[in-house]
């Protein structure tokens, strides 16, 4: 009977291995054994993985990411520049249906427009944001702090703010390239940033009296609040070619703006200052009246361009995106160009519609 049980398991075994061998043999075969060409991958494949530094480390992005929830406040816009829709979006300015403003909204294509999310003051919406199951959460121009990047983290890879700027302070240009980066585009952001910084290039060379003339961003909120020189809105007059106030950044400190005393009025003393503003009309008359700003040049030959912050010209120009831009150049650029020719008469035009 023990012989008889070796030769069952002898024959088990024979039997194992001849099924391993041609189990082998089939897999590894090119011929007609009826298996599938091997999928090649594709260029998106070939991208994949990637690693961004940011504020808190670095993150790794294994796969293109197909659910992309935007927790940055304008990162919707590169995401849509090229070529994806997030799932999910934060609200900022403008109310707008998916947080995409009209200078985006043709990239939605036929797309479902994102649900937006909205930062109530304590941060993200975790759970919310956890519900749409993101495979990349996207946090560039924004200021999430440590420990919301770790709870968010719990998700899905997350791209915090760089550590090379203040919290809200990533130029437009390494916005999208470090997006582009994430979703395994770096050469289409790349082509995307030479586009737009050919806009700009243009609208120098067509005024060339933007170079060295000085500017400053601000806006009636307070008192008076004054974008320093890492808040994107100054870096659109920088630019073009404008200067900001020497002593900005130091009245300012390590923020993207703040409100000035009454002593510092003289920092508005600029070439043009770009005023965002909720009623231009009636913030206008109201500066005038005040004596230290009054009194100042720039407001007596009226070198100001008045903006009214809630309307789409006004979103584009605080949104400052690759998408953004162009909408708002062709409105900014004429405005600026009536403000610094030299006469006090020229009036500053009304923003094309």
């Amino acid at each position: 009977m023990l012989g008889s049980l070796r030769g069952t398991r002898l024959a088990a075994a024979l039997a194992s291995v001849l099924m391993l061998f041609v189990t082998v043999a089939a897999c590894g075969s090119s011929g007609s054994s009826g298996a599938g060409p091997e999928k090649q991958p594709t260029a998106a494949d070939k991208a994949f993985p990637v690693t961004i530094a940011h504020k808190y480390g670095s993150t790794t992005v294994k796969a293109e990411p197909q659910r992309i929830v935007t927790v940055g406040l304008t990162d919707q816009d590169s995401v849509l520049a090229l070529g994806k829709v997030p799932v999910g979006t934060t609200e900022w300015l403008g109310g707008y249906k998916g947080a995409i403003g009209p200078w985006a909204t043709a990239r939605l294509g036929g797309a479902k427009v994102p649900t937006v999310l909205k930062d109530t003051g304590t941060g993200p919406q975790t759970e919310k944001i956890a519900a749409l199951r993101p495979d990349l959460i996207l946090a560039v121009y924004g200021g999430l702090t440590k420990t919301q990047y770790e709870t968010l983290s719990k998700f899905a890879p997350v791209v915090a703010q760089p550590k090379e700027y203040n919290d809200f302070g990533v130029p437009w240009q390494q916005q999208t390239e470090i997006i582009g980066k994430a979703l395994g585009q770096e050469a289409k952001a790349k082509s995307l940033v030479d586009g737009v910084e050919k806009d700009f290039k243009a609208a120098t060379e067509k005024n060339p009296e933007f170079a060295g003339a000085t500017g400053v961003v601000a806006t009636p909120y307070e008192g008076i609040f004054v974008f320093g020189s890492q808040d994107p809105r100054s870096r659109v007059l920088t630019d073009l070619g404008f200067t900001l106030p020497t002593d900005l950044d130091k009245v300012i400190g390590d923020e993207f703006g703040a409100n000035i005393s009454k002593e510092r009025t003289d920092l508005l003393d600029t070439d043009a200052v770009v005023w965002i503003a909720s009623d231009p009309a009636k913030d206008e008359a109201k500066l005038h009246k005040d004596a230290l700003y009054g009194d100042l040049k720039v407001a007596r030959q009226h070198r100001e361009v008045y903006l009214k912050e809630t309307s789409d010209y006004g979103n584009s120009v605080s949104f400052v995106t690759v998408l953004s831009l162009p909408y708002m150049l062709e409105r900014l650029v004429p405005q600026l160009a009536a403000a610094v020719d030299g006469d006090p008469a020229t009036k500053v035009p009304a923003p094309a519609s």
